[in-house]
């Protein structure tokens, strides 16, 4: 182990196997204060996310009304988000608890093969969502129309990106091992030496399944807000065209905030660890980016699906038997046929 990790602990420690975070609570890496926070937190996407994201598949199968083909992409990506929780966020919030991986390595590899497939689907899914709305609303196919068989090829599409995503680790290209303060796995961004070739790993997966998703978004995103400028132009004297363009023009600020919080941090720390070997770092800092990326499963929703009318005027009669005290219009969603010449803020969100 000592010549194969780079992994700060006190200089005064000669014997790093004695403080295996398979075997041994890690208080050399903080104090139980800091772990007990973290299992707090854990907990907490666990209580919010799973329901939510549950909701969204049950309300799914009731309603009829909810199985349009963008609705499609959104349980896919609420389906990836339970993944996450039932077995990133559960394990997590035990190992902090326990302040060490106390469920030894095949669940650590488990763990972070999941927590990485789960992940990479939703990225994928948010990239999805992100072009299906240009070809919808910017139209730069013409005539083209998103179908239902155009959503289920995007799912599967996603999660095919997202098993040779995460994969590789278990192949023998880097591999799952406890990360930040230990008590979580991911991909050794650790491993001083070339033998797992971890570093051609993290570019792989920072281009790949974060740089070129984030791409589509903005790129497509982008178009949409142009195309809604220019309606609006043209109908300055419309007060509900220049509404929806304010409406949506937070939106999608939102989402791309949204999307950046939740994955720019690991990225971007899992970059900075492969190009700066041997310096020292703050492991409970390290432990940040990888609790961001678990709780997208709850702020995700949020944006995506809770912002959505029809969805959540649907959640709302689940949760109340069939009564919405908000009073939303279930019927108001996007169609695959809408035009830019009749935009709504709710047809441009996802519906």
């Amino acid at each position: 182990m000592p010549d194969e990790f780079f992994i700060p602990i006190p200089l005064e420690t000669t014997n790093i196997t004695a403080l295996s975070p398979f075997l041994v609570p890690q208080t050399h890496l903080g104090t139980p204060g800091v772990f007990m926070s973290m299992s707090a937190f854990m907990l907490f996407t666990i209580i919010f996310g799973f329901p939510l994201n549950m909701l969204t598949v049950i309300c799914t199968v009731k309603y009829k009304k909810l199985r349009s083909h963008l609705n499609y992409i959104l349980v896919n990506l609420a389906v990836a988000n339970l993944v996450v929780i039932c077995f990133g966020s559960t394990t997590a919030f035990y190992s902090f608890s326990q302040m060490y991986f106390a469920l030894g390595t095949l669940a650590c590899k488990i763990e972070g093969f999941t927590a990485t497939l789960g992940g990479m689907v939703s990225l994928w899914s948010l990239a999805v969502v992100a072009f299906e709305r240009f070809l919808v609303i910017c139209k730069p196919m013409g005539s083209f129309t998103f179908r239902e068989n155009h959503a289920v090829l995007g799912c599967i599409f996603t999660w095919i990106i997202g098993i040779v995503a995460a994969s590789p680790p278990l192949l023998g290209w880097s591999r799952y091992i406890p990360e930040g303060l230990q008590c979580s796995c991911g991909p050794d961004w650790y491993t001083v030496n070339n033998k797992w070739n971890n570093e051609s790993y993290v570019l792989f997966i920072f281009c790949f399944c974060f740089g070129f998703p984030l791409t589509v978004i903005v790129f497509s995103y982008g178009r949409l807000l142009l195309t809604l400028h220019a309606v609006a132009k043209q109908q300055e004297q419309s007060a509900t065209t220049q509404k929806a363009e304010r409406e949506v023009t937070r939106m999608v600020i939102v989402m791309i905030l949204g999307f950046l919080v939740c994955w720019l941090p690991y990225a971007s720390f899992a970059l900075w660890a492969v190009t700066h070997r041997g310096e020292t770092f703050d492991l409970r800092m390290a432990s940040i980016p990888s609790v961001f990326s678990k709780a997208s499963t709850v702020y995700n929703p949020f944006i995506y699906i809770l912002l959505n009318r029809q969805f959540r005027s649907y959640m709302m009669k689940l949760i109340f038997c069939g009564k919405n005290p908000l009073g939303d219009d279930d019927d108001t969603s996007a169609s695959g046929s809408t035009q830019v010449s009749s935009v709504s803020s709710s047809q441009v969100a996802p519906a």
